[in-house]
Order: C-alpha cells, then sequence, then structure tokens
C-alpha cells in the first residue's frame, strides 16, 4: 500500500447558473486527496490519513476515495467541518481561497496519528497540510518517524497566500526534504523556495541535502527526473487545457504506481539509482496522467485504462 496522508477539501468550483449568474460548485478535492484518488485510478492499493468530518461534505470526501479504491481505515472522523476552498480561473490556471478555520483536517494532533500497518510501502505528503497548525506539525511527525523505514515522498505544492509564518514553514519543509526519498516540485515552487537560477540547477542542489530522486515539473516544459547518477526528461504532450486543478497530483500519482509497478518502490532500489528504463517509464506514467488531467475540468485523473 501506498499511504497518502495530507488534506482532504472540498474545491467550490466556478461555474455559471441556468439563470447566467456566477456560482460555485462543490468537487471534492485537495492536493493529497487527489494524489490518493488519482493512485486508487491506476491500480495501485493505496491509503488515505486525514482528518475527515462527518459532516456532508466529509461523507462525500470519504465516498470518494471508497469510488476509487481508496481505504480510509486509518482517518479519525471527527465532528468539526470540511475544509472549503473557493477556486477562480485565471488563463486556465488556478487560484484558491482557503476557509480552513477549526476544521476537522486543520485540527488533526500528533497524537491522532495512526501505527501504520506492515504492508506499507510507501508515504506521501504535501500539500496546504503541512501551512498551518496543528496538522503540519502532525503530518511532519509523521513523515520523520517513517523516513527510514519506507519510502517517502514530498511535494511541498506552496500556496504563499495561505503561509502564515514563511520562516517556519521553509524550517518544516527543509526538514521534510532531508528525510525524503523523493521530492517532487513545480519551478514555480523551486523558485519560492531557494530563489533566482536555473530550474535544474537548484533542483539538483536540493540532492545534496538528503534525496535520492527530485522530479522538476515545468508545466507545458515538460518534466525532468534527477538523481544522484542519472537524469531523465521528457517533454509534456500538446494538449487542449482546460485547467491545471489536480495536474501535479496526477504526476505524482503516476510516477508512483510507474515505480510500483516495476518492484522498485523500495529505498534499497532507489539508493542504488533505479534502471534507466524504470525512470523513464515512471515519468512517462506521470506524464500520461497529468496529461489527462489537464484535458479536463477540476481534478479529474484518469483511470489505468485510460492510459493503456
Amino acid at each position: 500500500m501506498i499511504l497518502c496522508a495530507g488534506e482532504a477539501l472540498i474545491d467550490m468550483l466556478p461555474r455559471t447558473s441556468t439563470g447566467g449568474e456566477p456560482a460555485f460548485v462543490p468537487h471534492p478535492g485537495g492536493a493529497v486527496f487527489n494524489t490518493a484518488i488519482a493512485l486508487g485510478r491506476l491500480g495501485v492499493p493505496t491509503g488515505f490519513f486525514a482528518g475527515l468530518s462527518t459532516d456532508l461534505f466529509g461523507t462525500r470526501l470519504a465516498e470518494a476515495l471508497a469510488a476509487s479504491r481508496v481505504g480510509t481505515g486509518l482517518c479519525p472522523r471527527p465532528a468539526r467541518p470540511t475544509t472549503l476552498a473557493f477556486v477562480t480561473l485565471a488563463e486556465g490556471q488556478a487560484r484558491y481561497a482557503f476557509y480552513d478555520e477549526a476544521t476537522a483536517g486543520r485540527m488533526l494532533a500528533p497524537a491522532d496519528l495512526p501505527a501504520l500497518p506492515d504492508h506499507t510501502r510507501a508515504l506521501f505528503c504535501g500539500g496546504i497540510s503541512l501551512m498551518t497548525e496543528p496538522c503540519g506539525s502532525a503530518y511532519e511527525a509523521l513523515f520523520l518517524r517513517e523516513a527510514g523505514a519506507r519510502v517517502t515522498m514530498l511535494d511541498p505544492n506552496i500556496r504563499p497566500g495561505f503561509i502564515a509564518d514563511a520562516p517556519a514553514y521553509r524550517a518544516r519543509i527543509a526538514r521534510m526534504i532531508a528525510a525524503a526519498d523523493i521530492v517532487k516540485i513545480s519551478d514555480e515552487d523551486l523558485h519560492w523556495l531557494e530563489g533566482p537560477g536555473e530550474p535544474c540547477d537548484l533542483a539538483r542542489g536540493l540532492l545534496g541535502r538528503g534525496p535520492r530522486l527530485v522530479l522538476l515539473t515545468r508545466g507545458a516544459g515538460g518534466a525532468h527526473a534527477l538523481g544522484r547518477a542519472a537524469e531523465r526528461f521528457l517533454p509534456a504532450p500538446a494538449m487542449q487545457v482546460v485547467d491545471t486543478i489536480g495536474a501535479g497530483d496526477s504526476f505524482n500519482a503516476g510516477f508512483l504506481a510507474g515505480l510500483s509497478k516495476a518492484d522498485a518502490l523500495e529505498r534499497a532500489a532507489l539508493a542504488q539509482g533505479l534502471p534507466d528504463s524504470v525512470l523513464e517509464a515512471a515519468l512517462s506514467l506521470a506524464i500520461r496522467a497529468a496529461a489527462v488531467t489537464v484535458s479536463r475540468a477540476g481534478a479529474n485523473p484518469p483511470w489505468m485504462e485510460e492510459l493503456a
């Protein structure tokens, strides 16, 4: 099993009512939630861990996970509200306004952390769940606790407007990068963390801090996989972009699924350096999954049969 630990929320997506008025439609979402959904649809045994509300939105999130074959048995179910994220689009790019005070997801605490089943092969963390308290401390504690015992992957997926204490957040991300086996980061997020510079050079700099592999995504510019001994680049296919919601999350799932299907989701394999064929196949699956996602509205990752 791959366990995805982090936020689940409701994306309030912009639409137009039948009367022609601006409106918002609720859709299950959240970066880590989307990654879990995408992994389940790609046929990989997947679990999800977060505080899931018992309200109507929390129930909808749990049902969406189950429909994509994702287990929620580790999730606490408090009677708190669900986080809402109101989305606006500008030239296909998503911008978010979060409503997150005292929610089921945000109030997850270190005391809520479960013991992970022995069959948990990898742990994925990231997203806005690392930017707020107490849940940020809980997810960091889980990630650091499990580092060394199983493959760990981090995607910061930074939302600058949601960060209340930038120095504390930067310190947290630095600790988690040092503990991660795999770091996936967009060029935009990389510049936020590291400042100006050529993105591949900045990404290579992260390798010296602990990770075995850094995945650098550049939107329509394709993606790089940078390891200590080998590097691969694949272009993004030409697609009609509807919006970019969930694209990076589908990329994460595709890469993890590619490693899982090649029996390469092991710390020893990453330490030795993945064979070129495995690295390229995983990167290809990641890019193809992301391409399908941007071709349709909202975070709607593909099923494996759509990528055959």
